[in-house]
């Protein structure tokens, strides 16, 4: 389960409905599957169809959690004209973050986007539930 306050997913659906045509990214942080702080992050990409974060990018954010106590908690990112369901991109990304949630907005339908998140783990995928609070 990841737990997002309203705003925070709001403001994620914003951030791919902003990087659109391309793929938005960022990262979830707090502790125990509830999100406390969302970092907005650069597709270094700039690209439609995938997305990547430049690594200094990934330290400093990394440095910043491990000082204020909060832990990598997911990763979002958007798909610009496909379901919110993990791509096989997607699932090969996700193994080196196994402990993460991989949170997906779609945006197939631009008037209606889909949240979901997922649990990626030796290259299976899970249902997470989203509870938006």
């Amino acid at each position: 389960m990841v737990e997002l306050a309203r705003a925070d997913c709001d403001a994620i659906v914003a951030h791919a409905q902003d990087e659109y045509p391309n793929e938005c990214c960022g990262l979830l942080a707090g502790s125990g599957g509830r999100v406390q702080q969302i970092y907005r992050m650069d597709n270094a990409e700039h690209s439609p169809a995938t997305y990547r974060v430049d690594p200094r990018d990934l330290l400093r954010v990394f440095q910043e959690l491990d000082g204020v106590g909060l832990e990598l908690v997911g990763i979002y990112h958007s798909h610009t004209h496909s379901p919110a369901y993990p791509s096989p991109t997607d699932v090969r990304y996700a193994e080196g973050y196994p402990e993460a949630v991989h949170v997906i907005v779609s945006l197939a339908d631009r008037t209606s986007p889909a949240l979901r998140a997922f649990t990626i783990t030796d290259g299976q995928i899970a249902d997470e539930e989203v509870v938006v609070r």
